[in-house]
């Protein structure tokens, strides 16, 4: 029997190659990512046992990578809030929202920066999750019916900006506060706007 590889199984083994290799780089950057360390294309390729440049022939920057990297890392938001999914209360449901966004970027600061980074430098090419605008829907949905729907629009335009890896890193980065008092301000910040926009005659608890 002839040993000599033909021309279709060579190139299907090739493939197969190709694949294994793509997947060895995504589950590298996975696994990196869950660190919370600086994730750079160098680590992965070196956690891939590839080369930088080999990295680079699969996947044009850091960020596409990342983004395939991540996208089964991401809870759904019923799950997510799954804590105070029984509430109705919009100001508890915010709060657990932005707690739970908070904590989930601070342990993956890592690739969240460079994602960040990444946007920043290249906006049309944006491919960030956006995790927090599910949380924040998730969070107002029992409002949805009751609450003028311009009004809402607007609560949910200003958490967006407060419920963010942007605001944690504002406060830790550049206020010097340490991760923790981070957290709690902006939890805090959620939940008076949320309060101060639905219930605009209560007092503030404190």
């Amino acid at each position: 029997m002839s040993s000599q590889t033909s021309p279709t199984s060579g190139m299907t083994g090739r493939a197969n190659q190709k694949l294994r290799t793509r997947r060895a780089i995504v589950q590298a950057a996975a696994e990196l990512s869950r660190t919370g360390h600086d994730v750079t294309m160098a680590e992965i390729a070196a956690a891939a046992l590839v080369s930088e440049a080999t990295a680079y022939r699969y996947f044009p920057d850091l960020v596409s990578l990342l983004q395939e990297a991540i996208s089964g890392q991401l809870p759904e938001p019923g799950e997510a809030l799954a804590g105070v999914e029984q509430s109705t209360d919009p100001v508890a449901r915010v709060a657990a929202a932005a707690e739970f966004l908070l904590r989930h970027v601070l342990a993956r600061q890592g690739v969240v920066r460079a994602m960040i980074a990444g946007t920043v430098a290249r906006p049309e090419r944006s491919a960030r999750p956006g995790l927090r605008f599910g949380l924040i829907d998730h969070a107002l949905a029992p409002q949805a019916e009751a609450v003028d729907p311009a009004a809402l629009e607007q609560l949910r335009r200003g958490l967006a900006v407060v419920v963010s890896a942007e605001a944690l890193f504002n406060l830790t980065d550049l206020y010097g506060l340490d991760p923790e008092e981070a957290i709690t301000s902006v939890v805090a910040t959620a939940a008076s706007l949320t309060r101060a926009a639905l219930h605009p005659d209560a007092k503030s608890s404190r």
